[in-house]
């Protein structure tokens, strides 16, 4: 048997003196205590050395691959051609079936086999003769770093890297201007309380306190930019009546210094999510074009990546962000939730509360299929402005509650006439009556008090007898 060991300096092809030592796989450690006794087991029949850096990143892209190099090919060419009824032990299982498909050796993988490749890295440095052991270590260190550079470069997991990041840094930078914000008002409230009030908008107050500083200046100060023309007479009235505090140069220098940060804080918000909608554009178009750009990026880094959102259903996609929620309600056996992170879509939000929960169940489905096609579509394929029109359509006719018919159903196909019970009730002969008898349908019409009186005792009398 011949044994099939990859270093990060060349292929090494061992042949077992001994087979009968490896079938006691619980103890061969034993037989390889010494590098004596290691060299009485194995026989090195060829080594095939890299010739550069290049070379040894592609052998070893393709081996973890599962796939086998033309330098590889190769040398069991030869190696065929030289040992025709050998068989050959490989480490991985992989490896081993691709060789046996191509060249038709006899590939053997099993725990013996991987407890004497430990065994072998084990007394390396004195099994491959001409190596030294430093530039072995050298080399392993290299191709490392190359094989690293190279799935990171290549791995199609890691192009969505860039939105998660942006979308997680827009969602901290939401949170931190809104404490930002909320603190300048605090701040700036000791010293003119009133501004709050007069002036609701975030953007527009932190200008106002840029441009004012102390309140006296306000008169001084033109707010045209910022303000209209009544909102800004409002603003200087107020400041000359204010029940604020006064406050020294210091804490206004500070006051403006932090608001001045609030503006450059929000001018980066807003380029980093231009970065953004561009970047979704070109990752997930499809899903981009159904959700939007928020919230596909919120479900691309809720999920981990692009691919981890392909391989989930539309029903997972639906609850995505409401894990909690579900759980909950799944241990307390309530009603589990319909929506997560896609209730902040168009569709899902601005519906009516009636329908809410049918068009989130069937935006879900589209963004899955959608997310499909991004994450696994060789070419650019346009599906989600497709799905995007029969989601309208859909959710219109849902609005305006109609229902479409189902061609086929049985209720539809039959057409038989309904049975009903004909009976003929006849009159006695009596004063006015006549000979002939009436077909009557339904109840019986008295036509006095007195008949229906007469009836209701003759009906008294034959239930007393049955008795």
């Amino acid at each position: 048997m011949l044994v099939l060991f990859e270093t990060s300096a060349g292929f090494a092809i061992f042949k077992i003196l001994k087979e009968k030592k490896l079938q006691k796989s619980e103890n061969l450690y034993e037989e390889f205590q010494t590098p004596e006794k290691a060299g009485k087991l194995l026989k090195l029949i060829h080594f095939e050395k890299f010739k550069d850096m290049e070379d040894a990143l592609a052998t070893a892209s393709a081996t973890v691959q599962g796939k086998m190099s033309k330098k590889l090919k190769k040398c069991l060419k030869r190696l065929v051609a030289e040992e025709a009824q050998e068989e050959l032990a490989v480490a991985d299982a992989k490896l081993g079936g691709c060789i046996s498909s191509k060249l038709n050796i006899t590939c053997v993988n099993n725990s013996a086999i991987q407890e004497l490749m430990r065994c072998i890295r084990m007394h390396m440095d004195s099994l491959l003769e001409g190596i030294k052991i430093k530039e072995l270590a050298a080399m392993s260190l290299g191709v490392a770093h190359g094989l690293s550079r190279y799935k990171f470069k290549f791995s199609p997991d890691k192009i969505d890297k860039m939105v998660i990041e942006a979308v997680a840094t827009l969602d901290e930078l939401d949170k931190e201007l809104n404490n930002y914000v909320m603190r300048c008002k605090e701040w700036y409230g000791w010293h003119f309380p009133e501004l709050a009030k007069l002036v609701p908008d975030n953007t527009q107050y932190i200008k106002i306190v840029v441009a004012m500083g102390f309140r006296e200046n306000a008169v001084n100060t033109d707010f045209s930019e910022i303000l209209s023309e009544e909102d800004e007479q409002k603003v200087k009235t107020m400041a000359e009546i204010s029940m604020g505090t006064e406050i020294m140069e210091d804490d206004v220098f500070n006051i403006t210094s932090m608001c001045q940060e609030v503006l450059n804080l929000q001018e980066y918000r807003t380029s980093l999510f231009e970065y953004l909608k561009n970047r979704m554009v070109a990752v997930a178009p499809n899903i981009t074009s159904l959700v939007g750009q928020l919230v596909g990026a919120r479900l691309i880094s809720h999920a981990g990546s692009l691919i981890n959102l392909a391989k989930q259903p539309g029903s997972t996609v639906q609850i995505l962000g409401a894990e909690k929620a579900l759980f909950r309600a799944l241990k307390a056996r309530h009603d589990t939730p319909k929506y997560g992170l896609i209730y902040h879509a168009q569709y899902v939000g601005q519906s009516s509360p009636a329908i809410r929960g049918k068009a989130s169940r069937m935006l879900a489905a589209k963004t899955a299929l959608a997310a499909r096609v991004d994450a696994f579509g060789e070419e650019d394929i346009d599906i989600g402005t497709e799905h995007r029109a029969k989601l309208e359509r859909n959710l219109k006719y849902l609005e305006q509650n109609r229902t479409k018919r189902i061609s086929g159903t049985g209720k539809s196909q039959r057409r038989y006439e309904k049975y009903e019970n004909k009976g003929k009730v006849f009159q006695n002969r009596g004063a006015g009556a006549s000979d002939s008898s009436l077909p009557f349908r339904g109840k019986r019409k008295f036509q006095s008090q007195g008949e229906m009186s007469q009836a209701k005792k003759f009906k008294f009398e034959v239930k007393k007898e049955s008795n």
